[in-house]
């Protein structure tokens, strides 16, 4: 099991968000949750400037094994999308906290990164979901 940054927050359904600098909320999934699916063989991006909603489908990602939703941990507009991952979509499964990032929002309601779960207690979910 990987290091979980600490300035990540979560969704039970293991996606993370990272408030950048500039005020964007960039979005990936855990490397548990990667690790989980398998080898990516396709990721189907957002479209820019659609607008996404907290716990809503917002992209897919396809493994091997199976198709799953990427559920966006926040509102608002996506005003940027990994586009790397279309040729690579492997970058998720190599660095999940990193480079393979799907999408980044503008957020609408910043006191939604309250109602996410911290690095610590998204550790905690794990190890009860390995229980």
């Amino acid at each position: 099991m990987s290091e979980i940054p600490g300035d990540l927050k979560f969704l039970k359904s293991h996606e993370w968000a990272r408030v950048e600098d500039d005020g964007l909320v960039r979005v990936g999934i855990s490397d548990h949750a990667q690790s989980q699916l398998g080898d990516l063989v396709y990721v189907e991006l957002p479209e820019l400037g659609s607008q996404v909603k907290a716990g809503e489908g917002a992209a897919v990602v396809e493994s091997v094994k199976a198709a799953s939703d990427i559920y966006s941990p926040v509102s608002g507009e996506v005003v940027e999308v990994n586009e790397e991952l279309n040729d690579s979509p492997e970058t998720i499964n190599e660095d999940a906290f990193g480079k393979g990032w799907i999408f980044a929002v503008r957020i609408s309601d910043r006191e939604e990164l309250d109602k996410l779960l911290s690095a610590d207690d998204y550790a905690e979910v794990m190890e009860e979901d390995d229980h």
